[in-house]
C-alpha cells in the first residue's frame, strides 16, 4: 500500500471510510492520483463497489479500522459520513489527519440550532427556526408562526429519527407534525422557496479556499415533483474558485473568525435560498457530499495532496484540471425507490456498451456467474464532465442510457432547472 511514486517519493496512503459510490469515487480518484487507497466498510451494503477500486476491511474484520492505520502506514483518513465521531475509535483514528474538521468545528453540522446561533453571532442571514422537544410543543410554535416549514431532526446523522421533510404550505406543516418521530425533537425551519444552491469550500491553514459552486437534485422525480429523496437524484458542479455566485462571500467568509477560533480544517459546504435579493444559510455541511464528492476530487488536479494538506491545516495550493468546467451526476434509482420500505428481487443491470465518464455503482454485486445484480434502491451514480454545462449534461445522458434493469429510473431534466443559482 506504500509503492513509490515516479520520482522515488512514498505516495499518500489513503484509508477512505465509507461504502458504495462514495467508498468507489473516493478511492478510484485518489488511487487514479497516484495515491494507495484502503477502503474500511463502515455499512452492512454497498460493499463491492468500493472493491473495484482496491483493498476493502469489513467492520467483522476489523471491528476499529485504527489497527489498520499502522498497518497500511496511513497518512490521510478521508470520512463519508460524520458518524466515526461517535464511534468508540474516534480517539485513535486522529492519530492520523483526518479530512474532517473535530471537535467544536463538527456542531456546525452536527447540530442545528447551533448552526443558527453561530450565523446569528456572525449576521449571516438564517431562516426564522425553532426547536421543539415533542409535538405539543411543535403544535404550539406553530400556532404562534402559522406558516410553512421544513422539518428536520435536531442532530444531523445518516440515523435520525427524521429525515428532511420539506412543507411548502402551512396545512403540510400541520400535518406532518402529527406523523413525525420526535426521539430527538424537531427542528422547524422557515420554508424560504425552491431557489436553492450550494457552495463548497477547503478551510486550511486559517483560510479559506473555494472549489465550486453546485446544485443538488432533491426530490424524487422529474420536474422537481415528489418527496425529498434520501440522497440526491442528480447534481451539478461549476467550477468557481472566484466565488462567482458570491455563496462564499456572504455566508462563509464572514464565518472566519469562528474557523479560526475553533481550528477549523476540512472541507465546507453551505446550502442556501435565494429570497428578498439575498442568499439566506439554510444549512452547512462539513463534507464534499456524496453527490458533489465524485465530482470535485476529478476536477482537482492534486487531489491527494490537497486532501492531505488540509488533513495537516496547512496552507493550500489548489490546482483544478483544465477543460472541466461543470459536471453533472445523474443517479440511476431502482425498484421502488425513493419508498425504501418497498423491496424488490435481485434484479439483472445491464450495461449495453462500453462508458466513456466516470460511472459509479451503488447497491449492485456480481453473482456466481458474474452477472450484476441489484441488491438495494439506488444502482449507480452517472458523472461527466465539460468545458461548457450543456456538454457535461448531454454526456451524463449519453452514458446513463447505457444501463438498463427492470423498474429502475433517473431523471431526464438535470440542469433544466435550478440553474443557474438563485433561479426556480
Amino acid at each position: 500500500m506504500t509503492g513509490k511514486t515516479a520520482l522515488g517519493r512514498r505516495s499518500i496512503s489513503v484509508m477512505v471510510l465509507g461504502v458504495g459510490a462514495f467508498g468507489q469515487s473516493t478511492a478510484q480518484i485518489l488511487t487514479d492520483a497516484g495515491a494507495s487507497v484502503l477502503t474500511y466498510l463502515t455499512r452492512d451494503y454497498g460493499h463491492y463497489a468500493p472493491s473495484l477500486a482496491g483493498p476493502t476491511y469489513t467492520r467483522d474484520q476489523f471491528p476499529s479500522p485504527c489497527p489498520l492505520l499502522i498497518e497500511k502506514g496511513v497518512d490521510l483518513v478521508v470520512p463519508m459520513s460524520i458518524d466515526w465521531a461517535r464511534a468508540p475509535w474516534k480517539d485513535d483514528l486522529l492519530k492520523v489527519p483526518i479530512f474532517s474538521p473535530t471537535g467544536e468545528g463538527m456542531r456546525i453540522e452536527r447540530e442545528r440550532e447551533f448552526a443558527h446561533t453561530v450565523c446569528r453571532r456572525f449576521g449571516i442571514p438564517f431562516p426564522t427556526a425553532y426547536v421543539a422537544a415533542n409535538r405539543l410543543e411543535a403544535e404550539r410554535i406553530l400556532e404562534d408562526h402559522p406558516q410553512p416549514f421544513v422539518l428536520k431532526n435536531p442532530l444531523c446523522s445518516p440515523t435520525s429519527p427524521i429525515h428532511t421533510i420539506l412543507c411548502e404550505t402551512l396545512e403540510d406543516t400541520r400535518c406532518w407534525l402529527q406523523h413525525v418521530d420526535y426521539a430527538e425533537g424537531v427542528f422547524l425551519q422557515e420554508y424560504l422557496g425552491r431557489r436553492e444552491a450550494g457552495h463548497f469550500a477547503l478551510v486550511s491553514g486559517g483560510e479559506i479556499y473555494s472549489l465550486v459552486t453546485n446544485q443538488e437534485y432533491k426530490r424524487a422525480f422529474a420536474g422537481n415533483m415528489g418527496i425529498v429523496a434520501g440522497a440526491p437524484l442528480g447534481g451539478l458542479v461549476e467550477c468557481d474558485p472566484q466565488d462567482k455566485y458570491g455563496l462564499a462571500r456572504e455566508l462563509l467568509h464572514p464565518l472566519l473568525p469562528w474557523f479560526r477560533e475553533v481550528n477549523y480544517h476540512g472541507p465546507v459546504q453551505v446550502t442556501a435560498v435565494h429570497r428578498n435579493q439575498k442568499w439566506q444559510v439554510i444549512e452547512y455541511n462539513i463534507r464534499i457530499g456524496v453527490t458533489s464528492g465524485a465530482m470535485i476530487l476529478r476536477m482537482l488536479a492534486n487531489p491527494a495532496e490537497t486532501l492531505l494538506g488540509t488533513g495537516q491545516n496547512k496552507k493550500l495550493e489548489v490546482k483544478f484540471r483544465a477543460g472541466l468546467a461543470f459536471g453533472c451526476s445523474v443517479t440511476l434509482a431502482g425498484y421502488g425507490y425513493p419508498y425504501v420500505q418497498i423491496r424488490g428481487p435481485q434484479l439483472p443491470v445491464e450495461v449495453t456498451e462500453s462508458f466513456d465518464c466516470d460511472v459509479w455503482w451503488n447497491e449492485v454485486c456480481r453473482d456466481a456467474k458474474g452477472r450484476l445484480l441489484t441488491t438495494g434502491h439506488r444502482i449507480a451514480d452517472v458523472v461527466a464532465f465539460g468545458k461548457t454545462l450543456d456538454a457535461a449534461v448531454e454526456k451524463a445522458y449519453a452514458n446513463i442510457r447505457k444501463i438498463q434493469s427492470l423498474g429502475s429510473y433517473y431523471r431526464h431534466d438535470i440542469g433544466k432547472s435550478l440553474w443557474p443559482p438563485g433561479s426556480p
